[in-house]
């Protein structure tokens, strides 16, 4: 298929969603998206961690209702689940004591299908995914990518207008994954294939690439549309063509996309909300310097990526940690070492430290409000609780404690502060931060 101009199926109108935190608050995951899904097309939302990919994609299945707006399926407002889609999950999601026929069947049978007809089309659609042969073989016999496409063959069978996909791949390895993306180009081709349209959610640049007629990406705190960007290569699409590859650039660019040139004179004014701590220690961030500095200070995600047989995704946390720091600049998909970046790069141990020091606590929010608390206070110690009792008002509480986990590792290696797991209290380290009151430097 092509790309569509065909029927509106979904029109997602000025959504937003939100939910309650652990004190009360409101956290909003989604603000102000509009979004329509033709007949004929496959759309791809991008996005990395907190962009609210997964919560659009169950708002369109009708598994959540928006706080604002509205979600329309052929022009008529969902109030329930939605009649005409059926979704494919990250997890498989199968019931370990049915067989790949009664998994397969389950939907039909919650449909009011009678038995025989049930049977008939869950064979049809057994067949079609490639399992034929399978069919009362328990999960725990069958390999991830089997499993997948039960999961394939459960949704497809009831001949939903929309497939929704929620990172259907990423639980596989690249061999079976990328497999069974090459499957379902194939399907997707066919003339008897029975859905219209289908929306996937991934992390996955390539992915998007090679599946998608477009391509929406999400940013994110709170999530909304940053771009979208159409892909017009034929299908099957080569990864190595240049093509392919400038699209992914393009793609990258506007995924990562922000002004990180270093500010030496003035420190960041962002708060530990608006520009929350990137998943990347400090080992994983000297690594990509490492490469970067080694490729004259100027390299190709992507084709680092590639030599590293990761996906170009894996390295976007180390990225926009890096640049976060001032460490690296980025441009249309390539990574530019700062003059920062190539002394801290370059240095001895004790001159690094002191460097990723300054770097995170004038740049990184989180470190910079940690070490504030500790300067005020009458002993030079504040309990872990006390900030993510603070955070939770922003992040969940397991995002909460990753922040807090990842400024407790950047300043310990920088010699800001330390932390006691016993006590639970976040130390300051008088050697890293001078501006301590003297009564606590002596001690």
């Amino acid at each position: 298929m092509t790309i569509a101009s065909g029927e509106v199926l979904i029109d997602i109108d000025d959504v937003g969603m939100s939910f309650t935190g652990s004190a009360g608050e409101p956290l909003t995951v989604l603000e102000h998206v509009n979004l329509r899904l033709h007949d004929g097309e496959i759309v791809a939302l991008l996005g990395r961690s907190g962009s609210g990919k997964s919560t659009l994609l169950r708002a369109v299945a009708g598994l959540l209702a928006p706080t604002s707006g509205q979600v329309r399926y052929r022009g008529e407002p969902l109030t329930g689940s939605n009649p005409g889609a059926a979704m494919v999950f990250q997890s498989f999601a199968l019931m370990p004591w049915l067989s790949v026929q009664d998994n397969v069947e389950l939907g039909l049978a919650a449909r009011g299908v009678n038995p025989r007809t049930r049977r008939e089309l869950a064979l049809a659609a057994i067949d079609r995914i490639g399992l034929d042969g399978f069919e009362s073989a328990y999960p725990k016999e069958l390999s991830g990518g089997m499993r997948q496409r039960v999961g394939f063959a459960r949704a497809l069978v009831l001949e939903p207008d929309l497939l929704l996909m929620d990172e259907p791949f990423s639980a596989l390895d690249v061999l079976t994954a990328e497999n069974l993306r090459g499957e379902l180009v194939k399907l997707w081709a066919t003339d008897d294939f029975p859905t219209k349209a289908v929306l996937i959610v991934t992390h996955n640049i390539e992915e998007a690439v090679q599946l998608a007629d477009r391509v929406v990406i999400l940013g994110a705190n709170p999530g909304h549309i940053i771009a979208e960007v159409a892909i017009e290569h034929p299908r099957p699409r080569n990864r190595r063509a240049p093509g392919f590859t400038a699209t992914v650039d393009q793609i990258y660019g506007l995924l990562t996309g922000r002004d990180t040139e270093i500010q030496s004179a003035a420190p960041d004014a962002g708060t530990p909300f608006a520009t929350p701590l990137p998943q990347a220690s400090v080992g994983g961030i000297a690594g990509l310097l490492e490469l970067v500095y080694a490729a004259d200070g100027r390299a190709d995600l992507p084709d680092i990526a590639d030599d590293l047989s990761f996906e170009l995704d894996d390295l976007l946390p180390l990225v926009d940690a890096a640049a976060l720091l001032g460490f690296l600049l980025v441009e249309s998909g390539d990574v530019l070492l700062t003059n920062v970046g190539a002394n801290i790069t370059t240095a001895n141990i004790h001159t690094s430290k002191h460097i990723f020091a300054t770097q995170a606590r004038r740049r990184a929010p989180l470190v910079r409000t940690v070490c504030s608390a500790l300067i005020g206070s009458a002993d030079g110690t504040v309990r872990a609780d006390f900030f993510l009792d603070l955070l939770r008002r922003g992040f969940s509480a397991e995002d909460a404690r990753r922040q807090l986990d990842i400024a407790i590792d950047w300043g310990r290696y920088g010699e800001l502060f330390d932390y006691d797991t016993d006590s639970g209290r976040i130390t300051a380290d008088p050697a890293g931060l001078s501006d301590l009151p003297e009564h606590i430097r002596r001690h």
